[in-house]
């Protein structure tokens, strides 16, 4: 075991020789058992939910113990949770308590009302704010703010628990969490330590942190876009709008995301408020329950306002907002006595309001987990409702937003106006074909004859004269750069490098996982070696974090990067780049040219020939080589068809007088 873990368990037995009476009296003073309010709850599991279980309950067997489930949100991830309870079997004969761990009170409470409808004979208690859990009882709910705190975690005896389970579980790389794993064994996969479930709607990290230090592996996943083909959730239609909004020099928060008072500036203005609520009365006027994403509690003040002078009965709630006039509002909007609520980041995680109809994202965001949390308040079935119109202000596109075209694959500059999920998917499979209808024609340009006409360089990305006109190329740059500020550089396709002006360097690839056989991406670091003390020029690669959609890997790989690499050199904003190109540069791309063809400092910028020089040094010679290969053996099939059709003619027979 760890020296921190034995720490914690030496306090943990100090504390409970020592303070038994003290958790006796605070006990009864607050008390934090929780009743049964009904009769048990028979639940009949839908048929992803038992299949998720299983999945579960058969890593468990196979001796894996840190495990993580992908639901989306409506999926029933407390029912799954509370299921659980049950079936996992003891690691050892003494541990059959759970511990449940969540991070907002309303998930506490919303996991408590749940074990406690499906187990009435089992002792359930709250660690939570003032109530105080014995340690004893079958289940335990706590949030993480209150486990922590002081001496509270000691009364838990690791050795008595069978299951942690971590709702929301994008979370659980934080400090808090790790610190309660550390105590109940789970800092890594151990025979005596209790199973550990995650579960999210969204299991990656904005910042780049790597899941993989608290979980192993995904054991199941069922995406939102599968449970509204299944009918398990509602669908929905997406309008993307843009505002014009200048978010171009607002500056990142500690997450990665928008600094919040900074995006509030630039979108919290009469003008940007008039297009949104202009935008809602075009698109979703008759929709009955709109719930409304803001930046920060000014924007929901400006907001909420620029609503009612358009004479429509607007509501917010906040963070601020008193418990029982929270409560009351949020109880009439579910009764449909006013159409627009408005919030920021009260209701991302946790929130069950089913009868919305329509989600208005005022706030850009850089951030995929909270977009798909945002868009998951609105498709919980709920009866008359035949889906949720998701408007997205999406602002400008070019500064690294996330807006839901990206979602599906599509690129972030896509604008949809009432697309619902199979527009989206249809228009992304059109695109997917348009690009090979573009290939293949490309591919029939190339084995066509020269004909002394100029050749058009707007084709495709391997459509090359030249192992120049390659690295010169910049069509692979186009779709990285509209979501980071970095000077990334496409070296071949689905391979993109950021290089540090020491020659080490971060690359991000499309690869096959070896274990599930998926597609993912994969980001690395590659450092540069002194070669005073090493002949080798570099260390091996080593694994930064995996991601399984492009952006959420360059997002990662941008945090990681940023905190390695010097900004002045990685960012593509800086003046240095636009100044000529060095007599070192251009001696380096001038050995790939022809003496008739060098180039001189008037041609190019400093960037420019930094981008090229890093295709020449990651392959760019020899993709060229390759492309050559291909051309030469296409020339020769070609001329041996062409000689086979001429030796045909010279064979055929023609009706007619000769000739001499």
């Amino acid at each position: 075991m760890p020296p921190a873990s034995r720490g914690w368990l030496s306090r943990f037995q100090k504390w409970r020789l020592c303070s038994a009476s003290l958790v006796q009296r605070r006990y009864a003073t607050a008390s934090s058992i929780v009743s049964p309010v009904g009769p048990p709850l028979k639940v009949r599991l839908r048929q992803y939910q038992e299949e998720c279980i299983q999945a579960v309950l058969s890593h468990l067997d196979q001796g894996h113990k840190r495990l993580g489930i992908s639901l989306a949100t409506g999926s029933g991830k407390t029912v799954i949770f509370t299921q659980l309870i049950d079936r996992v079997r003891p690691h050892k004969e003494d541990a059959h308590q759970t511990l449940i761990l969540a991070h907002r009170k309303e998930l506490v409470e919303q996991a408590a009302r749940h074990c406690t409808n499906a187990y009435p004979d089992k002792r359930i208690e709250i660690e939570m704010g003032a109530m105080h859990a014995s340690g004893n009882a079958d289940i335990t709910v706590a949030s993480l703010q209150s486990i922590v705190s002081g001496d509270r975690m000691f009364k838990f005896d690791p050795d008595r628990f069978k299951l942690v389970l971590v709702d929301e579980a994008h979370h659980i790389v934080a400090p808090g969490y790790m610190r309660t794993l550390d105590y109940f064994g789970l800092s890594k996969a151990q025979p005596h330590s209790p199973a550990l479930v995650g579960v999210s709607a969204t299991l990656s990290r904005f910042d780049g942190m790597r899941l993989g230090a608290a979980i192993d592996q995904i054991v199941y996943h069922k995406d939102y876009i599968d449970m509204i083909g299944e009918n398990w959730l509602s669908n929905v239609i997406f309008t993307t709008v843009q505002s014009k909004a200048d978010i171009s020099n607002v500056k990142k928060g500690a997450n990665g995301d928008f600094q919040p008072s900074e995006l509030s500036q630039v979108v919290n203005t009469e003008e940007i408020n008039e297009i949104t609520v202009r935008s809602w009365l075009t698109k979703a006027q008759g929709r009955k329950s709109t719930l409304v994403f803001c930046v920060d509690l000014n924007h929901v003040g400006g907001l909420t306002n620029t609503f009612r002078k358009h004479g429509i009965d607007a509501r917010f709630v906040t963070g601020d907002t008193p418990k029982a006039e929270r409560g009351e509002r949020l109880d009439d909007f579910k009764a449909g006595k006013f159409p627009i609520l408005v919030n920021c980041g009260v209701f991302t995680e946790g929130t069950d309001i089913p009868n919305i109809d329509c989600v208005l994202l005022a706030r850009p965001t850089k951030s995929r987990n909270l977009l798909v949390q945002m868009i998951g308040r609105g498709m919980r079935l709920h009866p008359g409702k035949k889906n949720c119109h998701i408007i997205d202000m999406v602002a400008s596109l070019e500064t690294g937003i996330v807006t839901t075209p990206t979602l599906f694959g599509l690129d972030p500059s896509e604008l949809v106006v009432e697309a619902n999920i199979d527009d989206l998917k249809s228009l992304q499979e059109r695109k997917d074909a348009e690009e090979l209808r573009k290939q293949e024609a490309d591919e029939v340009s190339k084995s066509l004859p020269k004909t002394g006409q100029p050749v058009s360089r707007t084709v495709t990305f391997t459509d090359y004269e030249s192992v120049f006109d390659l690295i010169e190329d910049t069509s692979g740059e186009q779709h990285i750069r509209r979501i980071s500020p970095h000077a990334w550089v496409c070296v071949s396709q689905d391979k993109y490098i950021l290089a540090n002006s020491n020659g080490s360097y971060v690359k991000v690839e499309l690869v096959q996982n070896e274990k599930s056989g998926l597609e993912e991406y994969l980001i690395t670091e590659t450092v540069a070696l002194n070669k005073s003390i090493s002949k080798a020029p570099f260390m091996r690669p080593r694994i930064i974090a995996r991601a399984i959609t492009f952006t959420d890997a360059i997002h990662a790989a941008d945090t990681y990067a940023s905190k390695r690499y010097p900004f002045q050199f990685i960012s593509r904003r800086q003046t240095w780049r636009n100044k000529p190109a060095t007599e070192g540069q251009l001696a380096f791309l001038n050995k790939l040219r022809l003496k008739t063809e060098q180039l001189s400092a008037e041609d190019l910028t400093k960037g420019k020939a930094g981008d090229m020089i890093t295709k020449v040094k990651h392959g760019a010679k020899g993709r060229f080589a390759g492309i050559e290969a291909e051309r030469r053996r296409e020339g020769r099939a070609r001329l041996k068809l062409e000689q086979e059709k001429a030796l045909k003619e010279r064979e055929k027979v023609s009706v007619g007088p000769l000739l001499d």
